[in-house]
């Protein structure tokens, strides 16, 4: 059996990009909707003003692996750690510092949304929200449309602007930091919310038809970044864990209550990636919802975890035996 590894941020960099990262997501919603991997539910507690702890993990029965991933959200930052074990005899193969795989995770699962879920001709991006990671949600959608401009909007408006020059400077796509929201989605063919918000931003009719949206920002309960009659007018409703958006999405579980028939209409984005599903022509709206899952996660850190092995890279770690120690009087 080989050694298990601890895979440092440095690593994960080198070993994987954004589309590359957007390939292993798509090959594990694969292995999701063929019945070989499955989630389990996020779970979280909070404390001091709106930090919070969180839990998420999958099997993968397919590639006899299972793993979970941690992290706090705090004023002070965050340290999220993967760790990969073998789903046959428990041994650690891994443990991913996951920060910028979570970041690739969550831009790559938007980048993968909409290239379901938009049309074939966007061509022109919104991004709400100018947090940590604004830049690799736009990249992601750049990854999978030939963006040719993307608006910028944000309450402050310093954040607004740096984001703007971080988008030209590092991915060559006109960039234009707004002064209004509303001015910020006009022309737009895909919008992602990427906020902190605790009160809808984002009205019914703000939006012409055509639009994709991707929703990323409010997985909590208390936030909402859309007002839930906006769901009225959506032709293709996704997310990737359909149970999370039932039991943490505060803007799904108020639009569509105690209604059976209008949760179906919710499918999860593996369904529709394994179908090579397209955006209907007739769509007024897509949204897509992203609530961070285990299978994405796993998808990510089992495929860097092949590379490093292949590279070299990673440090060894200690040996551990997986029994329980006798213990003494």
């Amino acid at each position: 059996m080989s050694c298990g590894l601890w895979i440092s941020e440095a690593d994960v960099v080198s070993l994987m990009s954004l589309p590359e990262a957007i390939d292993a997501l798509r090959d594990g919603l694969r292995e999701e909707a063929a019945g070989r991997a499955a989630n389990m539910v996020k779970t979280h507690a909070t404390w001091d003003n709106g930090s919070t702890l969180h839990a998420i993990g999958a099997v993968f029965e397919g590639w006899g692996v299972v793993g979970t991933k941690t992290w706090a959200h705090t004023a002070g930052g965050a340290m999220p750690l993967l760790i990969l074990i073998d789903a046959q005899d428990g041994a650690v193969l891994a443990i991913i510092e996951a920060f910028a795989l979570g970041q690739m995770r969550t831009g790559g699962i938007s980048g993968l949304g909409a290239d379901v879920m938009a049309r074939a001709d966007a061509r022109r991006m919104a991004i709400v929200g100018a947090g940590k990671q604004s830049l690799a949600q736009v990249a992601a959608v750049a990854a999978v449309r030939p963006l040719d401009r993307v608006t910028v909007w944000s309450p402050t408006a310093a954040n607004r602007e740096a984001l703007a020059a971080r988008i030209e400077e590092t991915l060559r796509i006109e960039a234009i930091a707004t002064a209004t929201l509303d001015e910020a989605l006009d022309g737009a063919d895909v919008v992602t919310l990427a906020t902190r918000a605790r009160t809808p931003f984002l009205t019914r009719d703000a939006l012409p038809r055509g639009v994709h949206i991707n929703a990323v920002g409010a997985i909590t309960p208390e936030r909402a970044e859309f007002e839930p009659a906006l769901l009225e007018r959506a032709g293709v409703l996704a997310a990737d864990s359909v149970p999370q958006v039932r039991k943490l999405s505060r803007e799904f579980i108020e639009a569509l209550g105690d209604d059976e028939g209008a949760w179906a209409r919710l499918r999860p984005l593996s369904a529709l990636v394994a179908a090579s599903t397209t955006r209907p022509a007739d769509a007024d709206l897509t949204v897509f919802k992203a609530m961070g899952m285990g299978i994405s996660d796993l998808s990510l850190g089992i495929a860097v975890l092949k590379r490093a092995r292949a590279a070299g890279l990673g440090c060894p770690l200690p040996e551990i035996k997986r029994q329980a120690p006798r213990l003494t009087a």
